[in-house]
């Protein structure tokens, strides 16, 4: 098969069993290590519940993604121009955000927004996107980025990454735990060099440290970037909050004049 980001050759990688019962096979780019299916038929299945029920570190997680968003937006953009939340689930980081004060707005196609109703994005440019453990959801990596890039040329995401020489393991109980084959949903794994190869596909700068990444327009310190990341559960957040105005009784009022 092609690779679905590059469109080089890739080669079978190995034979998972998904959601327990279907026999499929992966396939890993040679040129850009990006691994995948071929063919994809079991998402009606994985999707009767949008947020899977072995998620359990969910609230962990949003509270993690939350000081990073709002780190790297005080830090790098416009943190006074609206934000969209690509992929939002049931809208926990929205909520989070808006407390702190960052004008976000909500997007799914899946989940039901259950905590930021009334601010669902619309037609629009946004400073920022943020799509947190979405990439590895995509069965058409090129064409959803490109959905996205009709919202904002900065996009700021999570996804574990796979090394370019090998690909982990996947059998027994060394699996790596990001697969997720019991249930389905991820279906995308890229490597650090798939990512560059988008990036350098739309013209975009692209920086990336552990699992959070950036392609934006703008040029940035990668040194700065790391920093940021890291010190952002460290106290960091604390400045954007401190500065912002929280938007959590407005929010209300103006719900309930509606």
């Amino acid at each position: 098969m092609r690779c679905k980001v590059c469109s080089s050759m890739a080669v079978k990688a190995f034979d998972a069993k998904i959601l327990k019962k279907y026999n499929v096979c992966f396939y890993k780019c040679i040129n850009c290590g990006f691994l995948s299916p071929d063919e994809i038929f079991w998402l009606n299945e994985s999707y009767t519940e949008a947020i899977n029920s072995s998620d359990t570190g969910i609230f962990l997680r949003n509270n993690r993604l939350s000081k990073i968003a709002s780190c790297i937006a005080w830090c790098f953009f416009d943190s006074c121009k609206s934000i969209i939340d690509w992929g939002g689930g049931y809208g926990i980081l929205v909520r989070m955000l808006r407390d702190i004060g960052f004008e976000v707005f909500w997007q799914d196609e899946y989940a039901t927004n259950l905590f930021a109703k009334t601010f669902e994005a619309q037609e629009a440019r946004y400073e920022l996107l943020l799509s947190f453990e979405v990439f590895e959801h995509f069965s058409d990596p090129i064409k959803e980025i490109e959905k996205m890039l009709q919202y904002s040329n900065n996009i700021l995401f999570s996804t574990a990454l796979h090394p370019m020489e090998k690909v982990p393991e996947y059998s027994g109980q060394n699996t790596w735990w990001y697969y997720g084959f019991e249930h389905g949903q991820h279906i995308s794994f890229f490597t650090e060099e798939s990512l560059k190869v988008i990036a350098q596909k739309y013209n975009l700068n692209f920086y990336s440290f552990r699992d959070i990444h950036l392609f934006t327009s703008k040029k940035i310190s990668p040194l700065f970037f790391k920093l940021v990341i890291m010190l952002a559960n460290k106290g960091l957040f604390l400045l954007p909050k401190l500065k912002k105005q929280s938007k959590t009784l407005q929010d209300s009022l103006n719900i309930l004049e509606v």
